[in-house]
């Protein structure tokens, strides 16, 4: 099957697999989860005034209540603690969890 994709692989002479392309966005999206780095964008949501924990749902581009069902919390419970500016630890770890991202990505 032939399913289009955006991840090209280049081969070398002998005609196997030497080298894999894949979109920008991708590679740089992988190499900040690896690194536990911040993208600019979150940052950027900080500096206007929006807490890490929102700014990193919102570059995610979930929603609130997304974000509660994988707490198995209440959407309004949730944004409490999105709008908190001191989260307990082991607040932040779950919250991170949900997002998919480092517990150190949200102490900034």
């Amino acid at each position: 099957m032939n399913a289009p994709t955006s991840i090209q692989v280049l081969l070398n002479p002998d005609g196997k697999p030497a080298f894999v392309v894949i979109p920008y966005q991708d590679y740089i999206a992988r190499h900040a989860e690896e690194r536990g780095l911040i993208p600019h964008a979150v940052v950027h949501r900080t500096v206007e005034g929006a807490t890490p924990v929102r700014a990193w749902r919102e570059h995610l581009g979930l929603t609130q209540a997304e974000v509660a069902g994988r707490l198995g919390i209440s959407q309004s419970a949730y944004a409490q603690q999105e709008r908190s500016e001191g989260l307990r630890k082991s607040t932040r770890a779950k919250i991170a969890a949900a997002l998919g991202i480092q517990a150190q990505q949200l102490d900034f």
